[in-house]
């Protein structure tokens, strides 16, 4: 008789790679009239979170919108990690970076 040995596996934790909170931004004084304040935050960059410092931009900034809420499975193998989606500026709104796997 033969017998078959089953093996369950559960998957393995999910390594995420939160941001950092934000910084407290002093703002210097506005260059002028129609600026507008672009607040900081962090950004992922290559392998790491990297703050992107406030700045004035000429014309209308809308607050950053909140964190949408994104579905993050299993990791495609055990040196995977997760980095959320988040918000940066970019040209003259603010854009939506996905969450992704990385290693």
């Amino acid at each position: 008789m033969v017998r078959e040995r089953v093996v369950v596996r559960e998957p393995a934790p999910v390594v995420i790679r939160h941001m950092p909170a934000p910084r407290q931004e002093v703002l210097i004084a506005q260059p002028g009239p129609g600026y507008a304040w672009v607040q900081g935050h962090w950004a992922w960059q290559g392998n790491h979170w990297q703050w992107q410092a406030g700045h004035w931009h000429h014309g209308a900034v809308r607050r950053m919108p909140e964190l949408l809420v994104e579905s993050v499975g299993v990791a495609p193998s055990p040196n995977h990690y997760w980095v959320p989606g988040h918000w940066h500026w970019q040209t003259n709104d603010w854009v939506w970076a996905r969450g992704h796997w990385a290693y």
